[in-house]
Protein backbone atom coordinates (compact mmCIF):
# COMPACT_ATOMS: atom_id res chain seq x y z
CA UNK A 1 0.00 0.00 0.00
CA UNK A 2 1.58 3.01 -1.11
CA UNK A 3 -0.03 4.93 1.95
CA UNK A 4 1.89 3.58 4.46
CA UNK A 5 5.45 4.93 5.61
CA UNK A 6 8.35 2.88 4.12
CA UNK A 7 9.04 1.71 7.74
CA UNK A 8 4.98 0.18 7.92
CA UNK A 9 6.19 -1.95 4.79
CA UNK A 10 9.35 -3.07 5.63
CA UNK A 11 7.63 -4.53 8.63
CA UNK A 12 4.94 -5.88 6.77
CA UNK A 13 7.72 -7.59 4.27
CA UNK A 14 9.73 -8.72 6.87
CA UNK A 15 6.54 -10.13 8.36
CA UNK A 16 5.09 -11.77 5.31
CA UNK A 17 9.37 -13.39 4.50
CA UNK A 18 9.09 -15.29 7.89
CA UNK A 19 5.70 -16.97 7.42
CA UNK A 20 6.11 -20.85 6.28
CA UNK A 21 5.58 -21.13 2.76
CA UNK A 22 2.54 -23.95 3.13
CA UNK A 23 0.47 -21.47 5.02
CA UNK A 24 -0.72 -19.89 1.93
CA UNK A 25 -4.33 -20.71 1.04
CA UNK A 26 -3.38 -21.43 -2.73
CA UNK A 27 -1.16 -24.27 -1.58
CA UNK A 28 -3.95 -25.99 0.04
CA UNK A 29 -5.63 -29.01 -1.34
CA UNK A 30 -8.45 -31.41 -0.73
CA UNK A 31 -6.94 -35.05 1.02
CA UNK A 32 -9.03 -38.06 1.75
CA UNK A 33 -9.50 -38.22 5.88
CA UNK A 34 -8.50 -42.08 5.72
CA UNK A 35 -5.67 -42.30 3.78
CA UNK A 36 -4.41 -38.71 2.98
CA UNK A 37 -4.82 -39.61 -0.66
CA UNK A 38 -4.65 -35.97 -2.48
CA UNK A 39 -6.16 -37.32 -5.90
CA UNK A 40 -9.53 -38.08 -6.82
CA UNK A 41 -11.57 -37.18 -3.85
CA UNK A 42 -15.11 -36.83 -3.29
CA UNK A 43 -15.96 -33.05 -1.80
CA UNK A 44 -18.79 -34.40 -0.57
CA UNK A 45 -17.47 -37.14 1.63
CA UNK A 46 -14.14 -36.09 1.93
CA UNK A 47 -12.69 -39.09 1.15
CA UNK A 48 -10.61 -40.75 -2.29
CA UNK A 49 -12.91 -42.70 -4.95
CA UNK A 50 -10.98 -45.63 -3.44
CA UNK A 51 -12.43 -45.36 -0.06
CA UNK A 52 -15.39 -44.10 -1.20
CA UNK A 53 -16.27 -47.88 -3.38
CA UNK A 54 -14.72 -49.78 -0.42
CA UNK A 55 -16.88 -48.31 1.85
CA UNK A 56 -19.75 -48.09 -0.24
CA UNK A 57 -19.65 -51.84 -1.01
CA UNK A 58 -19.45 -52.64 2.36
CA UNK A 59 -22.99 -50.31 3.12
CA UNK A 60 -20.89 -48.07 5.12
CA UNK A 61 -21.94 -45.16 3.67
CA UNK A 62 -26.18 -44.06 4.14
CA UNK A 63 -27.89 -43.91 1.07
CA UNK A 64 -25.41 -45.02 -1.43
CA UNK A 65 -26.20 -48.37 -3.31
CA UNK A 66 -24.53 -49.69 -6.26
CA UNK A 67 -26.24 -49.07 -9.62
CA UNK A 68 -28.25 -51.09 -10.83
CA UNK A 69 -31.02 -50.87 -14.00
Amino acid sequence: DMHLSEEERQAARISLNKMRRDTSPSRLRNRCQLTGRSRGNLRKFKISRICFRQLAGMGMIPGVTKASW
